[in-house]
């Protein structure tokens, strides 16, 4: 039994989990800021959050190496279908599970934020879960994966910032508000800039096997400006909504982790080897994960 345990950790890549809540946590602090909060919602959200993230992961190991993008000229972590330790259909057999638990953790989170009174909040949000798993299971399988077709930026921006962001938040207060929209832009900015460096660090591999990401469109040089300006353009959406949304000095908190984006931008604007860009994405998600408990910390302080 415990044979395929260290495994099965590995393939869950725990590492991506920090970035994935980071959502969650901004649009709570931010409905906790105007008043609303449930231990409930927050621990559901969170439970739904982190499934939906293993079920992405899970897929993606299970597609990249169903469509030969693991291969031997790949930099990252070897993946558990690649490396032989979990088979195909012991893969698949966890991908069906995680689905279950997706569906229950999602019924039970809406139930829970908008009860029976609800009905259309009931609908837009169950509508949005089955995106939410559609998005997490084709972006390397299927006939027709997206994540082949540079189409993951955008379902990484939409999801990762603007539905994990603004999403929970609507999941208090019922209600969108402005207040949240800066915010999960400047996310799902950073979101994809995580994407990005993983596209780069495996931008031969990738073309080699007919993985086509944005990173492969536009090529290395290209790639890194198109990084730089997601991470710009994040700090700059973070600074706007500072000056937009002032209240008290606690709002700049976030600006400290402008220190660890500026060291991350001059290592990319430097690196050279797939590896120089591996060594950056914990640095990057952990980043961003911080940018949003001190964004969030800030308002409710």
């Amino acid at each position: 039994m415990f044979r395929k345990l260290k495994p099965w950790i590995s393939a869950f890549r725990l590492r991506t989990l920090p970035l994935s809540v980071s959502g969650i946590i901004l649009g709570t602090s931010f409905a906790f800021y105007n008043g609303k909060f449930s231990y409930w919602v927050l621990g559901l959200a969170i439970l739904t959050t982190v499934a939906l993230q293993i079920l992405s992961n899970l897929a993606n190991d299970y597609g990249d190496s169903a469509n030969g993008a693991d291969n031997d000229d790949r930099v990252g972590p070897m993946r558990a279908v690649q490396s032989g330790d979990i088979t195909p259909e012991e893969m698949m057999e966890a991908i069906k599970f995680n689905v279950v638990l997706v569906i229950m953790f999602t019924v039970c989170l809406i139930w829970a934020a908008f009860g029976p009174t609800n009905f259309l909040f009931l609908l837009l949000f169950l509508f949005l879960g089955g995106l939410a798993m559609y998005a997490a299971l084709n972006y390397t399988m299927g006939e027709s994966p997206y994540g082949y077709r540079a189409l993951g930026d955008v379902f990484v921006f939409v999801f990762f910032g603007l539905v994990s962001t603004i999403g929970s938040y609507v999941l208090y207060r019922h209600t969108v508000d402005h207040l949240v929209i800066l915010p999960a832009i400047s996310l799902g900015l950073l979101s994809v800039g995580v994407l990005n460096l993983n596209n780069m660090r495996d931008i031969k591999s990738d073309e080699n096997s007919g993985k086509i990401t944005l990173a492969v469109k536009l090529g290395l040089s290209k790639a890194k400006k198109y990084h730089f300006l997601l991470v710009g353009g994040a700090m700059l959406m973070a600074v706007l909504f500072c000056v937009f949304y002032y209240v008290s000095y606690f709002n700049l908190l976030f600006l400290i982790a402008f220190l660890p984006f500026t060291i991350h931008l001059l290592k990319i604007k430097a690196a050279k080897q797939p590896s120089d860009f591996d060594s950056q994405l914990k640095v990057l998600a952990l980043s961003t994960f911080l940018f949003s408990i001190l964004l969030g910390i800030g308002y409710i302080l």
